[in-house]
């Protein structure tokens, strides 16, 4: 069974299901002059406190790819965290898109950059030999399912205007982060130097479904074309936008996340309780990295459970992870640890 291998495996959420189906009557305006998509890009520049330019998208690799080649010429430096979705799992895409650019993997501690670490690796400004320090792309809740805090945010930022470099963020499970942290959009955003981001609601209860928000309509002058070019401009645009549309109406994008967070603090907290059990990092979202005894693995891939196995396992709740769900889990491991 795919439970817990991923936020990506469940269901799409009732109300944003239902907003498809609404959607589905009659005709409307092709590629984004649709009457959702243009309530969609009042929303979010309600939700944002500002003026944002948008462009649906349907899946996060897009997004971020898209979002990171408004912002950086081919021959331009991205920095990013080792562990960033970015570097480990879109397949080039952003060197792709960019036509060329350079990822920079940086280390950091439990899976977030520094200030400094940035600050120390920024070289090469001016040089022609060089690939140009260009972009920061931040990962908001972290792949090590950890929490940038505004302050650290803005740290990082300073150091980025200083240098003159944008700042995208992978916004995947940026509402895991916004409710885990009880801060505003804009507050972990524009307010503390973003200028793009990646808007995630496809773990997070939509069918398939992201938005690029940029806060800096001189940063987007390029991107829609980038967006068609990308196939990413649908011609039933609609469709992607009454799913956002409902997800960030009468707060189900944070009531969704606040579940998810709740069920992996409560996962958490019971593999604490365990022998032989440790935590690989803070559960601090919707995201649980734990080393297990081989004979909980083992026990547990016999019951059926897919792990996403490597040095540390990782269990994902999501919206619609249920009580016993979490404590079937944790029964199985204190009863192979325990035999």
């Amino acid at each position: 069974m795919p439970l817990f291998a991923s936020d990506n495996v469940t269901a799409v959420c009732p109300d944003v299901m239902s907003a498809i189906q609404n959607a589905n009557i009659g005709t409307a305006p092709s590629y984004g002059d649709d009457d959702w998509t243009k309530r969609l890009k009042a929303r979010l520049s309600d939700l944002f406190e500002c003026e944002v330019v948008v462009f649906p998208t349907l899946c996060g690799t897009s997004c971020n790819a898209l979002a990171l080649a408004s912002i950086t010429p081919p021959f331009g430096t991205i920095y990013c965290h080792q562990l960033a979705h970015i570097n480990t799992d879109e397949c080039n895409a952003p060197e792709f898109y960019t036509g060329g650019a350079k990822l920079i993997p940086l280390p950091g501690s439990n899976g977030k950059l520094s200030a400094k670490g940035l600050q120390d690796a920024i070289i090469g400004k001016g040089d022609v030999h060089h690939s140009q320090p260009s972009t920061v792309s931040l990962t908001q809740s972290s792949e090590s399912g950890t929490l940038y805090r505004v302050d650290e945010i803005q740290a990082i930022t300073m150091v980025a205007r200083h240098h003159g470099l944008k700042v995208h963020m992978d916004g995947a499970r940026i509402a895991n982060a916004m409710s885990a942290l009880a801060v505003t959009p804009a507050e972990m955003t524009w307010k503390a130097g973003i200028d793009v981001l990646s808007l995630g609601g496809t773990k997070n209860g939509c069918m398939g479904a992201e938005a690029l928000v940029f806060f800096n309509k001189d940063d987007a002058q390029m991107t829609p074309f980038l967006h068609k070019r990308s196939g990413q401009l649908l011609s039933k645009m609609r469709f992607v936008s009454a799913q956002l549309l409902a997800y960030l109406s009468d707060d189900l994008w944070l009531k969704n996340a606040a579940h998810a967070n709740a069920m992996a603090e409560r996962l958490s907290a019971g593999l604490k309780t365990i022998n032989g059990v440790e935590l690989a990092y803070p559960t601090e979202a919707n995201e649980v990295f734990v080393r297990l005894p081989r004979i909980a693995i083992e026990e547990l891939e016999r019951a059926g459970f897919d792990l996403n196995e490597d040095e540390v396992v990782r269990f994902v709740c999501a919206w619609d992870t249920r009580d016993k769900d979490v404590d079937k889990l944790l029964s199985i491991v204190e009863h192979a640890t325990s035999t």
